[in-house]
């Protein structure tokens, strides 16, 4: 047997779980008509045969029609999703891996405007600030029915042969009758701590009363809400306590902090940028003091982590849920003695942000992961060796390079600077998000191990490519910043690019026309504004960044208000022009009938790039395809066999930026899915 710690086998009560890595209840929002079907199914299937011991699905499983799923959730409270979940456990079980599924109530965590249109319901009429309902106060008879949702709902798991379920009690209604925060009921489920606690207790006296004393049970609960006159790390001892003498609870998964909003969320699961496992020595507190099986994951996105807080008895079972969602095959690749080969978490949270704006978790890093159906995480071998010339490497260029090498190709890739990485160099120049450059990393490292030939400053031409001899050319040259959009004045205005590449120096007095909403111009503002220079971030849209999303945006908006940044919505940039040493800024609006000036000494304009696209145009009058991509065979997974020109001696596609300005995700999807078929 393995001495590693993370390989030892952990016995919870009659379940033996294989070794001490688990993937914590999460809603990736892939169920279909809230049900867990072959998406959510393969997903959960491949990290179980890549050898997780515990997988525990959704985050959370409605109980109730009242709960509407704004997160596309499980609907636990459907009869339906006993067969769907047995099918998800049984080929999940097929691989030794154990099945858990978090049920909940959401409480004021969701709107009343979802599904039926219910009212929403709490412990008192305060409301979240990220959904904004304002919620009904719970009465007699709404209690005693969400009580028999939650043991109708533990039942039909039972039935679907899950190991087991956890219970979530921080942000929705069951610590919302816990906290004084969000309580104001009168007894016996408001007023002193055991009142508050009664509804948790009543709850899990119902379940054990229909799934009997051996299914596994356990809770996620907040242990110390972090927030003035909220449940405190004295109150969170005292309830690990009660729960672990209750004789109704299996196991503690243990969280810090509280989500009621885009902060609070984002210091509980932290991001990019953020201090990794920052709730670690906390939740190895609450396990010391109660000596009971103890779960926590926050970040913790490395296997030197996770291994330390098992080998230092923190904790019983390690959550690596992004982590997993990276690489599924950590657990694989362990067993085999290459965790130098794990895709790393870059904790862009990519995957969170777009489930809290109603979008399906995808990773920045995998675009794999959530499509198991279509999109191979291990890519197979083709049937005969070509030679792919590659220009460019950022990431999609290097994506097709470690795709086309796996498939056993010979692979040239051409690069006119003197190190990979494309933007994402720029990117990873503010400290924060210098992880990002880990998703170039791990790839080049990939790359070299299989065997391709990079040839650094080399501008390539046409010429160049032609010399390689190719039998398919892949031109993923990126994109340069789009500044000319301005009635008069483009001569005077910079990129972020050119403040973040250090090519031109901060002025004083700054205006940042924001008119494409993603990373670059927040950058670029952090930078500026840590110089002492006043700063205005200004969009014609009415929001600001909204291309980075509310989690990734924490972090910056610290550091942005820190510096006294402002925000300018619903504005917009028409002119510059210059006035002695100051430029004079014209705004106006796309509302119409209004103008007005800023006088600053320097304009950024970020309005992402155009493709940097000559040596594809190039290339076309003598490929065989001219360029052309078949869409059809590109999404459901056919090899391209467009033939325009039978004489052409090579195939040629462009991917990436290169195309047209996109995202990271969207750059290395391109090369995945186009050549997997090569």
């Amino acid at each position: 047997m393995s001495s590693d710690p993370l390989l030892q086998p952990y016995q919870l009560r009659h379940l033996t779980l294989k070794n001490r890595l688990m993937i914590s209840s999460h809603e990736p929002a892939y169920p279909e008509d809230g049900m867990p079907k072959e998406r959510y199914r393969a997903y959960h299937a491949e990290r179980a045969r890549a050898g997780v011991a515990l997988t525990m699905t959704a985050g959370s499983a409605s109980v109730s029609r009242d709960s509407p799923p704004v997160f596309n959730n499980i609907l636990a409270w459907k009869d339906e999703v006993v067969g769907w979940m047995k099918q998800l456990t049984d080929e999940c079980h097929d691989h030794g891996c154990a099945v858990m599924i978090q049920l909940t109530h959401l409480g004021r965590r969701t709107r009343w405007d979802k599904a039926d249109w219910l009212p929403v319901v709490s412990a008192g009429h305060e409301r979240e600030p990220s959904h904004k309902a304002f919620p009904k106060k719970a009465e007699d008879w709404d209690i005693a029915r969400i009580i028999e949702d939650y043991a109708d709902a533990a039942e039909r798991m039972q039935a679907a042969g899950l190991d087991g379920i956890e219970l979530q009690a921080y942000g929705h209604l069951m610590d919302q009758f816990w906290s004084p925060l969000t309580n104001d009921l009168d007894e016996p489920y408001g007023g002193n701590l055991d009142n508050r606690l009664r509804f948790t207790f009543d709850t899990l006296k119902a379940i054990r009363e229909r799934v009997g004393p051996e299914f596994i049970v356990g809770i996620r609960y907040t242990g110390d809400e972090d927030l003035p006159g909220g449940l405190t790390r004295q109150d969170g001892l005292e309830i690990s306590h009660r729960l672990k003498d209750c004789g109704m609870v299996d196991f503690l998964n243990v969280i810090k902090g509280h989500i009621d909003t885009d902060a609070g969320l984002t210091d509980v699961i932290p991001v990019q940028g953020m201090r990794s496992a920052p709730h670690l020595d906390f939740a190895g507190e609450i396990r010391a003091e109660t000596r009971f099986p103890t779960f926590h994951a926050a970040k913790i996105q490395d296997v030197a982590t996770a291994r330390h807080a098992i080998a230092s008895g923190k904790l019983d079972m390690v959550g690596m849920t992004r982590a997993h969602m990276a690489d599924p095959h950590i657990v694989a690749k362990i067993m085999r003695g290459e965790e130098e080969r794990i895709r790393p978490c870059v904790g862009a949270n990519y995957c969170l942000d777009r489930i809290y704006q109603g979008g399906m978790a995808l990773c920045l890093h995998n675009p794999a992961t959530g499509r198991e159906l279509e999109q191979p995480h291990q890519i197979p071998q083709a049937d005969e060796k070509r030679r792919v010339v590659i220009i460019g490497a950022g990431p999609a260029g290097l994506e097709a390079a470690r795709v086309a090498a796996e498939r056993g190709h010979e692979v040239i890739l051409h690069e006119a600077a003197s190190d990979p990485g494309g933007q994402i160099r720029l990117t990873a120049q503010t400290p924060r998000r210098a992880e990002m450059i880990q998703i170039i990393q791990w790839r080049f490292s990939e790359c070299e191990r299989l065997g391709v030939r990079f040839h650094f400053n080399s501008f390539a031409d046409a010429d160049t490519v032609l010399q390689d001899k190719p039998d398919v050319v892949i031109v993923a040259t990126g994109g340069l910043p789009h500044t000319e959009l301005l009635e008069a004045g483009n001569d005077l205005v910079i990129s972020s690019w050119d403040i973040l590449s250090g090519d031109v120096r901060p002025g004083s007095n700054v205006l940042i026309y924001d008119d494409a909403g993603d990373y670059p111009a927040l950058q670029a503002a952090e930078k500026i504004a840590a110089t002492g220079a006043k700063v205005e971030i200004m969009t014609r849209d009415r929001s600001f960044a909204p291309e980075v999303m509310a989690m990734s945006l924490t972090p910056s908006m610290r550091e942005l208000q820190k510096r006294e940044v402002t925000f300018t919505v619903m504005w917009k940039l028409d002119a510059v022009r210059r006035d002695g040493n100051e430029l004079l800024a014209m705004i106006g609006s796309d509302y119409g009938g209004v103008t007005k000036e800023r006088r600053v000494d320097q304009v950024i304009v970020n309005h992402g790039t155009r493709p940097l696209d000559d040596i594809y145009f190039e290339l076309r009058p003598g490929s065989i395809n001219l360029g052309e991509v078949d869409y059809e065979a590109l999404i459901n997974g056919r090899p391209q066999k467009v033939t325009h020109n039978p004489e052409g001696g090579y195939q040629l596609f462009r991917i990436g930026d290169a195309v047209a300005a996109r995202n990271t995700h969207a750059a290395i999807y391109d090369a995945l899915r186009l050549v997997k078929e090569i």
